[in-house]
């Protein structure tokens, strides 16, 4: 890529030496002489002096150390670190002689010239203007400012600033490693002429091949690009993609720069085995904020989600996506923001690998956020795209509305919040409800002479539901009775911390003893529809919570103790953490929580979290829930980490041991490994791969069709990144086959460089 040998950028600053100074009308002003500066002849005249605004507009400086002038041709010569500068231009070299008769200036020796845009032009000769525009160059690295880098044999820069290159190359990659010393570019684009355009920064190549690793891979047709490598309007990189459902596909984008606030990218996809696909994305940045819309349209045969087999056969029909997502900041309080996903059918964003989610949910939300309340006025809407689901019993949230404020509590000290909320659930053909309640909070903490951090709660709270068509919830206890309905409850509840801090191995402990108590009255549960508390479990994250439910519709009554314990280790580089934590409940009243979600005795089963962390080497997570009885393993999950960002292993694993009956669509019990890893060698290379294995059996799921060992899906590739280059390849299998989704093999090519066509 690099024509010759250049003297490194560092190399230039450090042969900048203070030197005599003079400034003048003209290149040289003599009259200022130096003691470095000698003369073969007296000097010519000054000029006469130009306006002042004129003067410093036209004004060249320089540094040298030494200056000779030559009466009988009329030139003046600088040698030895010579530093020219005009305004933002600044030109250094070995040697510069201006010819005084044509005003030419010629520079010889390690040049680095440096225009006003900030792009620096390295050469060993070069012919230049009074105004140090660039004319004929020979030999030439242009190092743009934004990146990338410009070589040619030969080329020329005019007045204006355009230049023309003849046998010129192209890189956005650096030409040089770590330790200074030349480096092949991983790719280039090779050009018999190249020109740049200085009114528009711009760059048009001529007889343009593209080459990786040396090789010539593609050649490119009028390919241009800015200089500053702003957004605008062409065509990028394609995308190469071989699938089980669709075949072979590729696809390139059309980007249409709009303005400097909005574009547009058209896509277009080929496929072997469907018909094309057209995709586009509108962003728009306005001064209140941002927005942009997604959408995807084709026409293909659509195969119901619960078909299996070769022989499902489905209707041709019009398919599509659309996903809209923006916010707006109105004033430093107000904002609004909004997105919503719409699929055509169940199995469009699979069948095309745009997303594997399962539901799209749409939502949008005004709030209103100060340093003491908030305000938010919201709704929602999910899409199922689950097989077994019926969009009908999937409700549609709005109006959702709440507002909380919180202030000092007059006279008794600590934080008084106050809420009010409601919300109604529509569905088409399932049960409506609409709720609202308003509740009061008090906690206040202190810090005990021991070192106790003690937290006392107070709330209370009124409900009033209404439900209709509560008969068609398949769960009874999820229910409630249809009508209106309304309840009161109060809590208090007293929070004991205690932190122990001591020295244990050649690191700092802590031990914090944890108890709570907790009062509830009382109160009707199963009269009230359950929407929002169903998927319960006793776990590490709410053992110590005032209510075990999420959501509002369910909340625990009775007197419990809850008592556990934190306990953390810190040494250099390591770091050890553990909790603990049961509950004991004095009602000897059966609970509305089914068997299996550790909460439906009196006396909880045990719950815990252990992590450990070795620098940015080791990360481990093991969170686990224990029978209270039988010591058996309800809950195991683990998460492990061991390496860094370029080399790694993951491996994550779930098991859901509840034993609750199929009658709970929340609550069933599942196993599953995950697995990743990556890793590098050769400096820019990189092997990885990822896995999903569904372990659920019969047994624990009934509704499960797995056998135990099932592969979902498997993801296999390399990668090969440096500065500049992104190229990798990935073969991907898929086990499993849900209507026009088949099960196979997909393999992935990606491809992006720097500056060049990138999405």
């Amino acid at each position: 890529m690099q024509p010759a040998a250049r003297p490194l950028p560092q190399a230039f600053s450090e042969r900048l030496r203070p030197r005599a100074f003079c400034a003048g009308t003209a290149l040289f002003a003599l009259s200022c002489a130096a003691p470095a500066l000698a003369q073969d002849q007296p000097p010519p005249a000054a000029s006469p002096p130009a306006p002042a605004e004129s003067q410093a507009n036209e004004q060249i400086r320089f540094e040298a150390d030494k200056v000779t002038y030559a009466n009988d041709s009329d030139s003046i010569t600088a040698a030895g670190n010579v530093v020219l500068r005009r305004q933002d231009q600044t030109v250094r070299a070995d040697t510069v002689t201006w010819d005084r008769k044509t005003g030419q200036i010629q520079a010889t020796g390690n040049i680095r010239f440096v225009d006003e845009d900030g792009n620096i032009l390295y050469t060993d000769k070069v012919e230049l203007t009074d105004e140090l525009k660039a004319g004929a160059i020979e030999d030439m690295l242009l190092v743009l400012r934004e990146g990338g880098r410009l070589a040619a044999r030969s080329g020329s820069r005019d007045q204006k600033g355009d230049m023309v290159l003849h046998d010129a190359a192209y890189t956005g990659c650096a030409v040089i490693d770590d330790n200074d010393c030349p480096r092949k570019p991983s790719w280039e684009i090779t050009a018999v002429r190249v020109t740049y355009r200085a009114s528009d920064k711009r760059v048009k190549y001529y007889g343009a091949t593209l080459r990786l690793f040396g090789v010539p891979i593609l050649p490119l047709p009028g390919l241009g690009h800015t200089a500053d490598f702003r957004a605008e309007t062409g065509l990028l990189i394609p995308d190469f993609r071989l699938s089980a459902s669709n075949g072979a596909e590729l696809s390139d984008t059309w980007y249409w720069r709009i303005a400097d606030n909005k574009d547009l990218a058209l896509t277009g996809t080929l496929f072997t085995k469907a018909l094309p696909m057209l995709s586009g994305r509108y962003r728009h940045l306005a001064d209140k904020g941002a927005f942009q819309v997604t959408g995807y349209v084709t026409q293909s045969r659509q195969i119901d989600a619960t078909a299996t087999g070769l022989a499902a056969s489905g209707s041709r029909q019009l398919r599509g996506y659309v996903e809209a997502n923006g916010r707006f900041q109105f004033s430093p309080n107000w904002s609004l923001t909004a997105f919503g996903r719409l699929s055509s059918d169940r199995t469009f964003l699979r069948r095309y690998d745009i997303s594997r989610d399962d539901r799209l949910r749409s939502s949008f939300n005004l709030e209103r956020i100060a340093d003491d309340s908030y305000f938010s006025f919201a709704g929602y809407a999910v899409q199922t795209l689950r097989t077994g689901d019926r969009q009908g019993l999937v409700p549609v949230a709005l109006p959702s509305l709440d507002y909380r404020h919180r202030f000092d509590a007059p006279g008794i000290g600590g934080k008084l919040e106050l809420e009010v909320n409601t919300l109604a659930l529509t569905r088409t053909s399932g049960q409506d409800m609409q709720r609202a309640f308003a509740r009061a909070q008090w906690d206040l903490r202190t810090i005990t002479g021991l070192g106790q951090e003690v937290t006392l709660t107070g709330l209370v709270r009124g409900d009033a539901y209404h439900s209709t068509q509560n008969e068609l919830t398949t769960t009874p206890i999820y229910r409630g009775l249809p009508g209106w309905q309304g309840r009161g409850l109060a809590t208090a509840a007293v929070d004991v911390k205690w932190p122990l801090i001591g020295s244990l191995f050649g690191g700092t402990q802590v031990l914090t003893p944890h108890v709570q108590v907790v009062a509830t009255p009382h109160i009707k549960n199963l009269t009230i529809p359950n929407e929002d508390s169903r998927s319960v479990e006793l776990e590490d994250s709410n053992i110590f919570a005032l209510s075990r439910f999420p959501g509002y519709d369910r909340v625990e009554d009775g007197v419990r103790f809850t008592y556990g314990f934190d306990w953390r280790l810190d040494r250099p580089g390591w770091r050890v953490s553990s909790t603990i934590g049961q509950s004991y409940r004095l009602s000897t009243e059966k609970t509305l929580l089914p068997d299996g979600t550790g909460l439906t005795r009196r006396v909880s089963d045990i719950v815990g979290r252990t992590e450990l962390r070795f620098r940015d080497l080791v990360r481990f997570t093991h969170r686990y829930r224990l029978d209270k009885d039988s010591f058996k393993l309800r809950r195991n999950e683990f998460d492990a980490t061991l390496g860094n960002h370029s080399t790694y292993a993951e491996i994550g694993y779930l098991r859901l041991n509840r034993d609750i009956t199929s009658t709970f669509e929340d609550l069933r019990d599942r196993e599953e490994l995950r697995f990743s890893g990556r890793f590098a060698f050769a400096r820019y290379w990189s092997v990885f791969g990822s896995g999903v294995v569904n372990l659920t059996n019969k047994d624990e799921d009934p509704t499960n069709t797995s056998d135990g060992f099932q592969m979902l899906r498997h993801r296999i590739g390399f990668a090969y990144t440096d500065d500049c280059l992104d190229l990798g390849l990935t073969w991907r299998r898929d086990y499993v086959t849900t209507g026009d989704v088949r099960r196979g093999n997909t393999f992935q090519l990606t491809f992006s460089l720097r500056n060049i066509g990138v999405k």
